[in-house]
């Protein structure tokens, strides 16, 4: 989730609007304002009648605590994918919305998610403001921001953190870096997309967690022949979202392109309009969904690097009969391994090197992209819904004999 592009929207909004005027003219921004829900200590206690009501649901009700999306955000998708199998599968969800300065009552909410992300299920709960959360078994958080809500909402039995990337790592080492990553210290149980971010809960902050995999839209990925003799490379370029590498990647690139000088670079995920590359390429921006993997199956090499969690995008590429080219580490190797993508070091000259030998040895390309359909195609969210399902009436469970030993 691109939780930085969201609270930098909110932080501009939001002490613009706390701007004061000095008797000689000179603006005052209202920092303590923007950022007190860190200090905020305004509790929702438990209340033990509301759960004697509850006690013998037949479904438990879960609270999940969001940031404000915009339209394609993929973190949302993702967590609403598994709020809706929960919801297939007997348990009641609730969404809420938390510091929206957008989204101000529960209709316009309801009419923007039913339009932009069809795939949560329409019987859930949506509701603008996480003020007016209620009592459920389990309340999640699903961004760092929002594990500050859920740290003074105790009307709960189970608190979870549901975790898509490590997102102290989306700030330089200051002050954002330290609120994000006091969150992991606040005792809820981890849910985390991959072993990485599960290995970081439990041995470095002493979480329980448990993990869930990837897998894809079956109907929008699959794999496709490649039409075209030219030798060509995707590049998942996002110069907003530092941690994708953009410099990096281009500098790569650029060294590819020295070396194989037919090659054409296909560029999507931002405009790279703005930026001088010096060599053959394609600017695609921002695509639809629906366009991506034909794109993907166009290309020999797709590059999609990450110094933190990855994304959906390498298996989409093994999907679409294509190779994704990815960097090394554990924030990566929980997905993927030598056998089904290319596996790089954060070194453009050895990433150049890497891809050159690929694109020249027929034989292996063949191997890895055979390989890299049958991983994908051997991924299910079904089976990865069960994990998250188990994870949350595992926690409740275990969470409620606390209570019930209360007396």
């Amino acid at each position: 989730m691109d939780i930085k592009r969201i609270m930098r929207s909110l932080k501009t909004r939001g002490l613009r609007g706390s701007i004061q005027r000095v008797k000689n003219g000179a603006p005052k921004t209202g920092t303590i304002d923007f950022w007190e829900f860190i200090t905020d200590q305004t509790k929702t206690e438990f209340n033990k009648s509301e759960y004697e009501a509850h006690k013998n649901d037949e479904k438990y009700i879960l609270n999940w605590v969001i940031p404000e999306m915009g339209v394609g955000s993929g973190g949302h998708l993702n967590i609403f994918r598994f709020i809706s199998y929960l919801e297939r599968h007997g348990i009641h969800n609730r969404v809420y919305l938390y510091r929206s300065a957008r989204f101000l009552n529960d209709e316009y909410l309801t009419e923007f998610i039913r339009k932009h992300f069809s795939i949560l299920d329409e019987n859930v709960e949506l509701i603008h403001d996480a003020k007016l959360m209620k009592f459920a078994h389990g309340t999640v958080a699903t961004s760092w921001d929002t594990a500050y809500c859920v740290r003074n909402f105790n009307n709960t039995i189970s608190k979870f953190y549901f975790i898509q990337d490590f997102e102290p790592y989306f700030y330089a080492h200051g002050s954002e870096y330290e609120f994000a990553e006091q969150t992991y210290k606040f005792g809820f149980r981890g849910i985390t997309a991959g072993d990485w971010l599960k290995d970081i809960c439990i041995n470095e902050y002493g979480m329980k967690a448990d993990s869930f995999s990837f897998s894809y839209d079956k109907d929008l990925y699959y794999p496709r022949e490649k039409k075209e003799s030219t030798k060509k490379v995707f590049f998942y370029a996002r110069p907003v979202t530092p941690r994708r590498d953009f410099e990096l990647g281009l500098l790569a690139l650029n060294e590819l392109a020295k070396k194989e000088k037919d090659i054409e670079v296909i560029f999507a995920g931002w405009d790279v309009s703005t930026y001088e590359i010096p060599f053959k390429h394609q600017n695609r921006g921002i695509m639809k969904i629906e366009d991506l993997s034909e794109l993907y199956a166009s290309c020999d090499l797709c590059l999609v690097i990450s110094n933190t969690n990855l994304s959906l995008l390498p298996l989409e590429v093994m999907a679409s009969g294509s190779i994704a080219v990815c960097s090394k580490g554990a924030n990566s190797e929980w997905l993927v391994n030598e056998e089904n993508s290319v596996l790089v070091d954060y070194d453009p000259i050895q990433i150049a090197d890497t891809m050159y030998e690929y694109l020249n040895n027929q034989e292996k390309m063949d191997s890895i992209r055979k390989k890299g359909i049958e991983f994908a195609q051997n991924t299910s969210w079904d089976v990865e819904g069960a994990k998250v399902y188990n994870a949350i009436v595992k926690g409740i469970k275990e969470d409620e004999k606390c209570i019930n030993n209360w007396g």
